[in-house]
């Protein structure tokens, strides 16, 4: 079982969607997740445990209670699908994460962190409540619940990053940061500052990535693919540049991803 659900408008601004996913054993143990510029709060139903890999070294993992908030990333991280069977998670729209965390996001970059780290003993409530609840809907309206809670009457990204985020989303192989800076009332500086506190990766590292997930997306359900093409039109200088940036992102070659059995948009299965 596998459902997704829309919050409602108070959420909406910062939530891309609730999804629940139950009852699937995929017949590989791990997958690579690449970046996207989002955050992901994982909740196991299942048990108490989540486990992440090191992306290099796969024998060796970090273990985090049932509850787990996946920072922005701008490297693949290696995910335990064998123990998360039953989950129930939110993924935030880039940047959406902010207003529900209140501390400076570029502190989770690259990094996960048990929810409790941020809401202390509502994280642990949060999640009883959940593992009682029996129907999906009446489990995403606890969550809408408690992610209401915890917001502000002043709960809501900086304006300059909100005008950011959605340029660079739009056009990330073309826009430069002064393309963006010249439309605000920010320095420079401070609006890196200001976006890596909101959205939690550098406007650079976010342009990179909203390019690679272009190159993706050109990528799908095409059999034969013109590397020099995409490169070409999303941006990148010469084939060295794409290459370099693709594997940064994914772990593999755009060739070698390309011919990943199983793979989904920005989800690769590893077979150990």
């Amino acid at each position: 079982m596998f459902c997704i659900f829309r919050p409602q408008s108070t959420l909406s601004d910062f939530i891309n969607i609730f999804w629940l996913y139950k009852g699937y054993h995929p017949p590989h143990e791990m997958e690579h997740v690449l970046p996207d510029g989002s955050m992901e709060l994982v909740i196991n139903l299942q048990e108490d445990l989540i486990k992440v890999y090191d992306q290099k070294k796969h024998d060796r993992f970090r273990g985090f209670n049932g509850s787990l908030l996946s920072g922005p990333h701008s490297h693949p991280a290696v995910i335990d699908t064998a123990c998360q069977a039953y989950t129930i998670g939110v993924h935030f729209k880039p940047g959406g994460a902010f207003p529900f965390l209140k501390l400076p996001i570029i502190e989770l970059h690259n990094n996960h962190v048990t929810l409790d780290t941020v809401w202390g003993v509502k994280a642990a409530e949060m999640r009883e409540r959940l593992l009682e609840a029996e129907m999906p809907t009446a489990k995403f309206q606890i969550l809408e619940h408690y992610l209401i809670e915890v917001m502000t009457k002043d709960s809501s990204l900086h304006p300059a990053v909100s005008f950011a985020i959605k340029k660079f989303q739009a056009f990330p192989q073309q826009l430069k940061i002064a393309d963006v800076t010249e439309q605000i009332s920010l320095s420079p500086r401070q609006f890196i500052q200001v976006f890596k506190d909101n959205a939690g990766l550098t406007p650079k590292q976010f342009c990179r990535i909203q390019r690679f997930q272009i190159v993706l997306r050109s990528m799908k359900d095409v059999k034969h693919v013109d590397w020099a093409g995409i490169a070409l039109s999303c941006g990148y200088y010469d084939q060295a540049h794409f290459i370099h940036d693709f594997r940064a992102f994914s772990g593999f070659s755009p060739t070698t991803y390309h011919s990943q059995p199983g793979k989904q948009q920005n989800h690769i299965p590893l077979d150990l």
